[in-house]
């Protein structure tokens, strides 16, 4: 069971939220890096999340075309072929998807699952991201409502952002001011509008000063312990302890002691995306260094084909972006974790 049916993915959140780890999430743009990032989980013994962004899936769909849709799903079949020989269970997630792209996006992934669930077979994909956060809360949390029925429907789990990541991705962009912190107001009305499980499960990507891209430690006040505070108000109204799954975004940078206090407050997923990307090219661009006189055709020379083939420096980088996955399995105490 290489890919998580609805039930094993259920299962498998419930079983980072009560051990208190979390399952690194691993932004994907090619079958390389799939194949990095689920390399990466065996080798620590891991169960873990693959993603698809727009962007990534835009990338996927080919520079014809450009089309979402086409990039998320082909991606997603080549993943529950190629993952069986892999000996942990991933789950197939899309990432970041605003307003502007729902349409051309995540809506039509949906309608693909609820076919494939009319059929007898499992969803497409196990969860979908909805962006919300350039929204306004009520705004956000309407569509919130929609998506997580018609997800709920295609036993897919939504995951919502209700307020602002700072930093850029994949077009949207917010600036990093004192604006990046989930109130308890705002986890209360989250809950009012889309429940806490009765109406769909959803996880939660609150802000608490989060920031994607490149940062180092110092440079973003982060503060996970606010996460505890929002699980306690929202506990306080409902009498439902710990009632969020929270998601961790813009984790780069990020110390050991955040990082635990996040995983203490109810962070069942962090977002890896950076990170993982450096990780695949810096051994290509050592390699390159390295050879150039190989892999360019210096002064009228043949250059060496051992060199420039791209199986060459393509090993180089899926090892080196396994062995991030790997160290990120470690820091989020997934190691060992996986499902047997």
């Amino acid at each position: 069971m290489p890919i998580a049916t609805p039930e094993v993915y259920a299962e498998m959140l419930d079983r980072a939220k009560a051990g208190k780890f979390a399952y690194p999430a691993i932004n994907v743009t090619s079958s390389q890096t799939l194949h990095a990032a689920l390399r990466g989980f065996a080798e620590a013994e891991s169960d873990g999340i693959i993603q698809i962004s727009t962007g990534g899936a835009e990338f996927l769909g080919g520079q014809h075309s450009k089309d979402m849709v086409t990039g998320a799903v082909a991606l997603a079949e080549f993943a529950h072929i190629v993952a069986a020989k892999y000996d942990i269970t991933v789950a197939l997630h899309t990432d970041h998807c605003p307003k502007d792209k729902l349409d051309g996006y995540v809506r039509p992934l949906l309608d693909i699952s609820a076919e494939r669930v009319k059929a007898g077979r499992n969803p497409l994909f196990q969860s979908h991201m909805w962006d919300g956060s350039a929204e306004t809360l009520a705004d956000n949390l309407t569509i919130g409502q929609e998506l997580l029925a018609q997800a709920a429907a295609a036993k897919i789990i939504l995951e919502v952002e209700i307020t602002p990541t700072g930093g850029e991705e994949d077009g949207v962009s917010h600036e990093i001011n004192d604006e990046l912190y989930t109130t308890v107001d705002d986890a209360l009305r989250t809950a009012e509008a889309l429940g806490l499980g009765e109406k769909g499960r959803y996880l939660l990507a609150a802000s608490f000063g989060n920031v994607h891209g490149v940062y180092k430690p110092g440079n973003v006040v982060l503060r996970p312990e606010l996460l505890k505070d929002l699980q306690a108000g929202v506990a306080a109204k409902y009498g439902k302890a710990d009632p969020f799954d929270f998601v961790f975004h813009g984790g780069s940078g990020s110390t050991a002691e955040e990082i635990s206090t996040a995983l203490e407050n109810g962070v069942v997923k962090m977002n890896l995306d950076t990170d993982t990307q450096y990780a695949f090219t810096r051994p290509v661009a050592d390699h390159m260094f390295k050879n150039y006189d190989g892999v360019l055709k210096v002064d009228g020379e043949v250059g060496s084909k051992k060199t420039y083939d791209p199986r060459t420096w393509g090993k180089l980088a899926e090892a080196g972006m396994a062995t991030r996955v790997a160290e990120a399995c470690a820091a989020l105490r997934s190691t060992g974790t996986r499902i047997k």
